[in-house]
């Protein structure tokens, strides 16, 4: 399942240095996977791309955007549910989008 930023977020950005998979961005920001650039998916705070989110599985044991949101605004998002195996595979193709 990846993750999902409500409106609740006070755009800090604490959270998006912390993304190994950089999927997250500023609201209003354009967001590129494999050479390809997409409209932002929020205008007014940080939102996070679920095809970039693995929830840090493969990296850390916990999503690392959750751990320092100060305002826990950081949700499972329940549009794109994903098993603990079907993230890491998320993250093995990632790793090979970026060689």
């Amino acid at each position: 399942m990846a993750l999902l930023i409500t409106d609740e977020c006070i755009n800090c950005g604490a959270c998006e240095p912390e993304c190994p998979n950089t999927a997250i961005y500023e609201g209003g920001a354009l967001w590129s996977l494999n050479g390809q650039t997409h409209e932002p998916i929020v205008n007014d705070y940080f939102y996070i791309v679920p095809d970039k989110c693995t929830e840090c599985v493969g990296f850390y044991n916990e999503p690392q955007c959750m751990a320092v949101c100060p305002v826990d605004c950081i949700i499972k998002d329940p549009q794109h549910i994903e098993s603990h195996d079907e993230l890491l595979a998320k993250k093995e193709k990632l790793d090979l989008l970026e060689r």
